[in-house]
């Protein structure tokens, strides 16, 4: 009987040590400041630090700038203007459908421009579910949020008269205070990128929980007030609500796309029940704990762990829910792509081009119904809109280059994402890549004729025609691999030559991929390290690899395995030196660059992050896994500077989620996530259908970096991959590691992840 109570005391033990793993707050690691010590020279992330719920509809923050301002949040700033409602994906687009509440102690000021409070950091703390500052005057203000609502504590000193501004921001706004109901409700509509703005409305109500000891509206541009008065309506119009002396304050809103109806069943269903502030941070813990959770990590430093759930805690933010629920429940939306209403699900605020190489291919792994939803998405916007989204923010902007949502399409079908029919997606892709559309170079193809008549588009002609070409090159290669997916001979036809375009501009006797003039010879003078010209954001250097799909045919342009790993050994060991050239200046991804002393390595910017992979496919998958962690260990952290660039919609963030794993998709539109170097010693992913998927690296430390021996739920993983199938069918990967590098394993062709000239080569042999 002893031995049965001691048994039975130890699995009680046990359970309760897996109850307290399973209630473990990872919120307590999440830094929503990371990356904000940020400006227009030198990005650090450029993020602002948003509360919100996972993929929400709105996200709420503290606002240092001045109202129109995308840098909203300057850590340097020591003074904050106002908390607002964001949708910001990028301070180069600014933001849209935004207002404020500020609250101010003694004298009341609604000019936009003249007031602020002073604060200091130590007296702030941002985490996903709640934020919270302390004024030097006094006045403490707290929010927590839902996904369509926030729920604010103002608390007053006692010192002075007590308001609280409500600001229209920089457009058209309307307001109504109705002191009996303590309520205000209006609406506003600035934006820059709504396809129909004619009838664009951000519809609000607050409701207060005390009652109002004087109120009135106030103007933006003439900076009038008007006292007493109850309703406003005009460019940048407001109200003003002052409070008895020492109130504490609550106030809960929500926000409507579609009508003030909306609004208030919104607030009813999603803050209703919410009596006090505590009640709505409560819930915003436990949802996030429960996205968190869905990677557990182990073993790893304190600083390791902080950054990975800050990286995390972003990867989780873009894109927008762009949907609401009726009453039944049911999803719909107003359209920013032709200002109708439709039944279901609406994706937005998301720029592909930073984030088909990270954040989706994560996403996928954690959310598989999300994507497929997001996925039907994307040819609704089509059948709305004519075009298939490029950059989203919340109509299409076009910004960027490429047709990257055949990235996202393929991607999700290869992973076993199939709710979305691929033969329509084919046909509006085949729209896409053969036609121009009016907004930007994403919109549609700049270029687009002589792409399919010379096989690259022109120079000077079209400015980054080099990397239109090797991107325009692996989405067509994506299109080619979702019709051959599904049996579609005829686009499987239509794009199998495109997708080898890449070669066209390669230029043997330089080692480079070079602009190409109409007439078919490279332009004149080349320079490698000049910025701009033939290549976006980068140089010479920087577009060497972007040839995610055939890395294979790749390393043939090269000549050998030796010459392709010795010309990425010299991305790292040549000279950090800038050639602004195009761009007539330093830009701030130039002084990202040289910051990390890493040669011609750019982290900071998409187009290089995959390139200490691409080791992996020519024989030295240990320089892989030396890189990897350098370049987390030394670009990365969870602090106000813990990026080195812009972190774009959590591309950057995700980036380092799935190579903190030791895993990372070169190629989306496979199924494969190549091989890298994990930070932990265990990190265990619970997938969505909830199977665990469990990355164990016995031994490991910031030394020992490089894998002795790698299993595979006990067989031996002869592979420098694993397949999403791999994680979904739940398992273990164990690797042993060691301070010095393996230089035997996994070395051949066969262990090599997917290029599509091996492919096809296989497919002939057969």
């Amino acid at each position: 009987m002893k031995t049965i109570r001691f048994i039975s005391t130890s699995l009680l033990l046990m359970i309760g040590l897996v109850a307290f793993a399973q209630q473990k707050d990872l919120t307590q690691y999440v830094n929503t400041l990371q990356g904000t010590h940020s400006n227009f020279g030198l990005s650090h992330g450029n993020t602002f630090p948003a509360t919100a719920m996972p993929f929400a509809q709105h996200m709420w923050t503290p606002q240092t700038g001045p109202n129109g301002e995308g840098f909203k949040y300057l850590y340097d700033a020591d003074e904050i203007r106002g908390f607002g409602q964001s949708h910001q994906c990028s301070p180069w687009v600014s933001d849209y459908a935004v207002y404020t509440f500020f609250p101010e102690v003694g004298t009341l000021q609604v000019d936009p421009d003249k007031r602020g409070a002073k604060f200091s950091h130590k007296n702030e703390l941002g985490r996903p579910n709640y934020y919270t500052v302390k004024f030097d005057n006094g006045i403490r203000t707290e929010f927590s949020t839902t996904e369509r609502g926030v729920h604010f504590r103002f608390t007053y000193p006692k010192t002075g008269d007590a308001y609280l501004i409500i600001d229209g921001y920089t457009g058209m706004s309307d307001i109504t205070i109705d002191p009996e109901k303590k309520q205000i409700r209006g609406w506003v509509n600035n934006q820059r990128f709504v396809n129909h703005s004619e009838n664009f409305r951000n519809y609000f109500v607050i409701q207060f929980d005390q009652k109002f000891e004087d109120y009135g509206i106030w103007e933006g541009e003439g900076k009038q007030i008007f006292a007493k008065q109850t309703t406003g309506s005009g460019k940048r119009y407001g109200a003003y609500l002052k409070f008895k002396k020492g109130a504490k304050v609550q106030a809960k809103a929500a926000s409507s796309y579609i009508t003030p109806e909306q609004a208030a069943l919104t607030l009813k269903k999603e803050l209703g029940a919410d009596k006090n502030l505590e009640a709505t941070k409560a819930r915003g813990q436990k949802v996030w704990n429960e996205v968190l959770g869905r990677i557990v990590v182990e073993g790893g430093s304190l600083e390791d762990t902080q950054t990975f759930y800050s990286c995390l805690y972003r990867s989780n933010l873009f894109s927008r829910k762009f949907y609401e629920l009726k009453e039944d429940g049911t999803p719909y939306y107003y359209s920013p792509y032709d200002g109708n209403v439709y039944d279901g699900y609406m994706f937005t605020d998301n720029g592909f081009w930073d984030t088909f190489r990270s954040q989706f291919p994560l996403t996928n792994i954690l959310h598989p119904t999300q994507q497929g939803q997001y996925m039907n998405a994307m040819l609704d916007v089509y059948k709305q809109f004519g075009w298939l989204p490029s950059w989203s923010f919340p109509g299409e902007t076009g910004g960027m280059c490429g047709n990257h949502s055949i990235s996202l399409m393929a991607d999700a079908w290869a992973k076993g994402i199939r709710n979305f029919d691929p033969d329509s997606a084919l046909v509006a892709y085949a729209h896409e890549a053969m036609n121009k559309g009016p907004l930007g170079g994403a919109n549609g193809r700049a270029g687009w004729k002589e792409y399919w008549q010379r096989g690259y588009v022109a120079f000077p002609e079209s400015h980054g025609s080099v990397t239109q070409t090797l991107e325009y090159a692996y989405d067509d290669w994506c299109a080619y691999q979702l019709a051959k997916s599904c049996g579609n001979k005829f686009y499987e036809q239509v794009f199998a030559k495109q997708m080898f375009n890449y070669r066209n501009l390669w230029d043997k006797e330089t080692g480079f991929f070079r602009g190409r003039l109409m007439n078919g010879n490279f332009y004149e003078p080349f320079d490698p390290l000049a910025w701009g010209g033939p290549y976006t954001e980068g140089n010479a250097w920087h577009y060497i690899w972007s040839v995610f799909h055939d890395v294979e045919g790749l390393i043939r342009l090269f000549g050998s395995d030796e010459a392709f790993c010795n010309k990425i050994d010299s991305v790292f060991s040549i000279s950090n030196d800038v050639h602004p050239a195009w761009y007539g200046g330093m830009i701030h991804e130039m002084v990202e660059m040289q910051k990390a002393e890493m040669g011609q390595y750019a982290h900071g910017n998409q187009p290089i992050q995959h390139m200490a992979y691409l080791y992996s496919y020519a024989g030295q998958p240990w320089k892989t896994q030396y890189w990897i962690r350098q370049i987390m260990s030394r670009l990365y952290n969870a602090t106000e500077d813990g990026f080195p660039g812009d972190e774009d919609q959590g591309g950057m963030s995700s980036w380092y989620v799935l190579s903190a794993l030791g895993i990372y998709a070169v190629t989306p539109g496979t199924n494969q996530y190549v091989i890298g170097s994990p930070v932990f010693p265990k990190a265990t992913i619970t997938m969505e259908n909830g199977n665990k998927f469990v990355i164990e690296a016995e031994g490991n430390s910031k030394e020992n970096v490089y894998i002795q021996s790698g299993l595979l739920n006990g067989q031996n993983l002869t592979k420098n991959y694993i397949t999403y199938d791999d994680m979904n069918k739940g398992g273990t990967l164990k690797f042993k590691m060691g301070a010095t590098p393996n230089k035997q394993r996994n070395i051949s062709k066969e262990a090599a992840p997917y290029s599509v000239s091996t492919a096809m080569r296989g497919q002939r042999r057969r």
